[in-house]
């Protein structure tokens, strides 16, 4: 397991929305939390098939399917933003509307054990990234959706969303529950 600690970034390196996400962190070894997720979503989501996978806890909310879509196109963006402020790029960057990007995925069409590869590739394209970037730079502050962000700040937003939405998954749609049989 890769050892990388990043000290806890302070309440101004990130928007007040993005703060949920940071306190869902536990300690500071952001590679560990950031590898040991691809095997929790392994895990999390091994007893689901596709028909299930397309539940929805409640009427106009996201599928299984398209909250993993989600995931995948939130850490690209997360990731990119953090590539590019750990660069020393000032140029502001976008916001994204997730509510637009998931029908456009199309997530429920496909296998869900393709949006679990497609994460895990995702995913170790962003530990890759994280394990480059020299201890000295994490402290680059950059400008996303309109609000002063730090590289810190984003690595801890990365893992904090996906466990946000892990736990989304456990509690309202049952996920890695264990099933009764009556």
């Amino acid at each position: 397991m890769s050892t990388l600690a990043i000290p806890r970034p302070a309440p101004d390196e990130a928007a007040p929305f993005y703060q949920r996400y940071i306190a869902e962190v536990r300690g500071e070894n952001i590679a560990e939390q950031l590898a040991s997720q691809l095997t929790e979503v392994e895990g999390l989501l091994a007893s689901i098939d596709d028909t299930a996978a397309l539940a929805r806890y409640a009427p106009g909310k996201w599928s299984i399917k398209e909250v993993l879509g989600h995931l995948s196109d939130t850490e690209r963006i997360i990731g990119y933003r953090l590539l590019r402020i750990c660069r020393g790029d000032r140029t502001p960057l976008p916001g994204f509307d997730e509510n637009a990007y998931v029908p456009a995925g199309q997530f429920d069409a496909r296998p869900l054990r393709s949006l679990v590869d497609e994460f895990r590739a995702v995913r170790q394209g962003t530990l890759a990234l994280v394990q480059s970037v020299p201890p000295e730079r994490w402290g680059e502050r950059g400008e996303a959706s309109g609000k002063a962000v730090s590289a810190r700040a984003l690595a801890y937003i990365l893992v904090g969303h996906v466990t946000h939405h892990f736990g989304v998954l456990r509690e309202r749609y049952g996920v890695g529950q264990p099933r009764v049989h009556s």
